[in-house]
């Protein structure tokens, strides 16, 4: 059970959406539109630095300060898994003969440790032995009122993702056309990174117990991991319009609102991350740099991210391993209080087994809430797909998510 301070818990005056900006679907097209149109913005590329000094100068004029600043983070995820899975199967392989059961044992566990922390946000060993870190940049631009002592930072990341086959939709959509009333009734996503943990954990109980159909299951299971992983590395980067402009124009649109009728009594940081797309990276840095300045008991965190698909949610908590509630619930209990006074539809209650920023803040024991959006089959629209095109985003969504994050900051500010 978590808790918030008093001052958290107050609640100030209600703020409808007459007291908020019109986010107009044209601007916000507007904004992810040019912002799309930079080729290549994958973790830590010339794109994604190119993205940051854009998203940059549109912030200068609507903050007191805005920095972009420049971190370091691993380029990519997939490599390791893939190395790390290839391992499993070669544990498989040892698994099979009496002579090299034990060095597959240890080597099966080691595979299995090792994606499990990978994807969790532990030490990464792996990728420290294996992998160099680049630059990558994060926009950090500060609003509202500098010497207030509340303050909230709104999240967001404009690097993009990569491809693969293994993010096609259609049997996800297959299912929730058959099954739509058990898709309805399934609010956490399917774990996808058990199987690619399983499987090198799979080679050591068969090298223990001396068995080689569960060896050969291990082989094949850990093969097909290495391979999707491969390929998720060696694919395109999308061109990241709903994953995720759609949250950088939110908050822009934010910060335009704050700038045209100012709050007394809130900081409001403005934070575009580099590197989400490694399970992240950029967050990190900005971690290292910042949490040590913001008080936890008057800072919270919203996180925008992923805004365009039909209907917009509220996540309760992440974890591709572990499922993990953000921490302060009362927080998310304040933003859906905020979305039926502003007039918003926000659907609670979903929990994601992949990871955004909002899991380093939530652990660091920030209230933290989460923003995203989905389908009718509770897919995100397009992706990790090369369509995921600024003609495809449902504008509604995303000027709904702005205003909402605007109502938040506004009754924060009001309380007393």
């Amino acid at each position: 059970m978590t808790s918030e301070s008093p001052a958290q818990h107050t609640v100030g005056p209600p703020v409808t959406a007459a007291d908020c900006r019109r986010h107009d679907a044209a601007d916000l097209r507007a904004t992810i539109e040019a912002l799309a149109a930079i080729p290549d913005r994958g973790p830590c590329s010339p794109g994604e630095h190119t993205a940051a000094h854009w998203i940059a100068e549109r912030l200068r004029d609507r903050s007191h300060a805005v920095d972009i600043e420049q971190e370091l983070a691993y380029p990519s995820f997939a490599g390791a898994i893939a190395q790390m899975s290839a391992l499993g199967a070669l544990a498989g392989v040892l698994a099979l003969s009496p002579r090299t059961r034990p060095i597959a044992v240890v080597l099966g566990l080691a595979a299995a440790a090792g994606v499990a922390e990978d994807v969790s946000n532990g030490p990464r060993l792996f990728r420290r032995l294996t992998m160099q870190r680049k630059p990558t940049w994060n926009v950090v631009a500060e609003g509202g009122d500098p010497d207030a002592e509340r303050a909230i930072v709104l999240l967001a990341h404009h690097d993009a993702a990569p491809t693969g086959h293994i993010f096609d939709p259609t049997v996800q959509k297959v299912l929730g056309d058959a099954l739509p009333g058990v898709i309805e009734r399934i609010d956490t996503s399917i774990p996808l990174w058990w199987p690619v943990i399983g499987f090198p954990a799979l080679s050591s109980i068969a090298a223990a117990r001396g068995s080689a159909a569960l060896a050969r299951w291990a082989i094949l299971g850990s093969s097909i991991a290495a391979i999707t992983l491969w390929d998720i590395a060696h694919s395109p980067i999308t061109p990241g319009a709903n994953d995720n402009l759609s949250g950088v124009a939110a908050m822009i649109s934010v910060a335009d609102a704050l700038a045209e009728r100012p709050v007394p009594g809130i900081r409001v940081l403005f934070v575009s991350c580099g590197s989400e797309e490694v399970l992240q990276g950029g967050i990190h840095g900005f971690a290292a740099r910042h949490f040590p300045r913001l008080d936890r008991e008057r800072t919270s965190m919203l996180n925008l991210e992923t805004l365009g698909s039909p209907e917009l949610i509220m996540l309760e908590g992440e974890g591709p391993v572990v499922m993990e509630d953000y921490h302060a619930r009362g927080f998310r209990d304040r933003v859906a209080r905020a979305a039926d006074r502003a007039g918003v539809h926000v659907r609670r209650g979903m929990r994601s087994r992949s990871s955004t920023d909002s899991v380093i803040p939530s652990r660091a024991g920030y209230p933290t809430a989460t923003l995203a959006s989905m389908d009718r089959h509770k897919w995100l629209t397009h992706y990790h797909l090369m369509s995921d095109l600024p003609e495809h985003l449902d504008y509604a969504t995303v000027a709904d998510a702005a205003l909402l994050a605007e109502a938040v900051v506004r009754e924060l500010a009001a309380a007393p």
